[in-house]
């Protein structure tokens, strides 16, 4: 069971390194990495801060952009190249299917983020800035966060017939999880108890992506507990599950005649 699943990862991997988009907002990301010694050479006092800001901000803006494209567009693809009814007739179950997928995609974005995460830190060094806890946790609960993206793109891609709308409701998520807690704050505020009810169920049922967005902490070189991280990362791997758990229980009812 373990080798055509492990092949499945492996070759959805190399389909993802394949697609010309993975190597555009590949080069895209490391030209912004590489642009963000410029700048620093003409900023004055906050040196350290600017060059956080702007390479952990490129990473995660395109990191971002394909995970979306990569997981947002699984089935339809394969429906597309005709190639999901040889998948669902082998003795392979649709749920390992899904997995698999997931797996080669996360493989894709992971090698990506490894590579960026060297040259970020390559970077560093050269300009003799410091390399706190801080900068590794944030590239780490990136990682995490992406995982969490990539359960609401194959969600979506479970039962969407295309592209497009699970591309834009995916955007959509990744806009609100990041304002929930402020949408959450604003909801408590208001004399209406719908809207507060309104803004709870935002806030509970949507990730809550802010958790993982540690720039702040890595621009200012602030301590990290241990209890938040682990508690950040257990939340992120937690939602994952609920996520792909409910793709593989629609994937499994799809009907593909």
């Amino acid at each position: 069971m373990m080798g055509p699943f492990i092949a499945l990862t492996l070759n959805g991997f190399r389909e993802a390194r394949r697609n010309r988009v993975t190597l555009i907002v590949a080069l895209f990301a490391l030209s912004l990495l590489l642009s963000s010694s410029l700048v620093v050479e003409v900023t004055v006092g906050v040196f350290d801060r600017v060059l956080t800001d702007m390479g952990l901000g490129s990473m995660s803006l395109m990191l971002v952009l394909l995970t979306i494209f990569l997981s947002s567009g699984l089935i339809s693809r394969e429906i597309e190249r005709r190639t999901i009814f040889l998948m669902v007739s082998k003795p392979l179950s649709r749920g390992a299917f899904l997995v698999g997928r997931l797996f080669g995609n996360m493989l894709t974005v992971t090698v990506l983020l490894l590579a960026m995460a060297a040259l970020f830190f390559l970077l560093m060094l050269f300009y003799a800035v410091p390399i706190t806890p801080a900068h590794v946790a944030a590239v780490g609960m990136l990682w995490f966060e992406l995982w969490v993206l990539s359960g609401v793109g194959f969600l979506m891609s479970s039962f969407s017939q295309h592209q497009t709308v699970s591309a834009f409701v995916t955007v959509s998520i990744y806009v609100a999880g990041n304002l929930s807690s402020d949408i959450y704050s604003l909801a408590r505020k208001s004399k209406s108890d719908a809207l507060q009810a309104l803004g709870e169920a935002v806030y509970y049922v949507l990730p809550n992506l802010s958790r993982f967005n540690y720039r702040p902490q890595a621009s200012y070189a602030a301590s990290i507990s241990s209890s938040q991280l682990l508690s950040d990362m257990a939340y992120g791997a937690a939602y994952t599950a609920v996520l792909v758990s409910l793709a593989v229980l629609l994937f499994n009812r799809r009907d593909f005649r």
